[in-house]
């Protein structure tokens, strides 16, 4: 989507893998995240998760209630916008038919050989205007086949994520079967918690400097 330079921006995030901005283009508002203002010691990874990120709204394209792709040219990827706020901004507290959908959404990103691989976060779950719940931010998704052993332990992590924010907002709603999938935890997660998420704290809070209180994810 070819956007001059002098197009109007908001800037709605800024990290140390760049920034995003809600632009308004010619045919109305939309996301890009930019790599621009990335320091050079971080181009490569920033890099990599931006067309991880781009591939997997490639893939899940005209899927509702998640972005859209409209270009990834390398250092600009820009998406559709959708209009809500973050869960942490606006809780679905007490909200049955949110959590209800929010499976549904996920049972639909699964199916398509897609797990989001970041839904701890508050950040990546919107609450739409309208009240429906929505995705954001698949940098970190992985795509495979729906049917195979490693792809159903994600897409199992994936409800597990959500089910820890039902239990945050709507715990008196959690069915007997979802308090079991609750307390069984994958070696992914036990592997994560005993080596991937020091390092994944030490980088993010001492180098990088993002507030990450494993919801709410880097702030603007």
């Amino acid at each position: 989507m070819p956007v001059s330079n002098d197009a109007p921006t908001h800037a709605l995030k800024a990290d140390s893998f760049g920034r995003i901005l809600l632009v308004q283009g010619p045919e109305g508002p939309f996301v890009r995240r930019d790599l621009g203002a990335t320091p050079l010691w971080l181009r490569l990874p920033a890099w990599w998760l931006a067309r991880r990120e781009a591939r997997a709204l490639r893939h899940i394209h005209g899927m509702a209630d998640v972005p859209q792709l409209l270009d990834w040219d390398g250092r600009h990827l820009d998406r559709s916008f959708m209009a809500g706020d973050a869960m942490y901004q606006r809780p679905p507290r007490g909200d049955v038919a949110w959590f209800r959908a929010a499976r549904r959404l996920l049972q639909q990103l699964h199916r398509r050989g897609v797990a989001h691989n970041d839904l701890a976060k508050e950040a990546n779950w919107l609450v739409t205007e309208d009240g429906r719940p929505a995705l954001i931010d698949f940098q970190l998704a992985v795509i495979g086949d729906s049917r195979s052993r490693w792809m159903r332990l994600l897409a199992r992590e994936d409800l597990r994520h959500l089910l820890k924010h039902k239990r945050m907002y709507c715990r008196e709603s959690l069915t007997p079967v979802e308090k079991r999938v609750l307390k069984r935890t994958s070696w992914v997660r036990d592997l994560w918690f005993a080596t991937g998420k020091p390092v994944y704290r030490f980088v993010t809070r001492r180098i990088l400097h993002w507030e990450d209180n494993e919801g709410q994810g880097p702030k603007p």
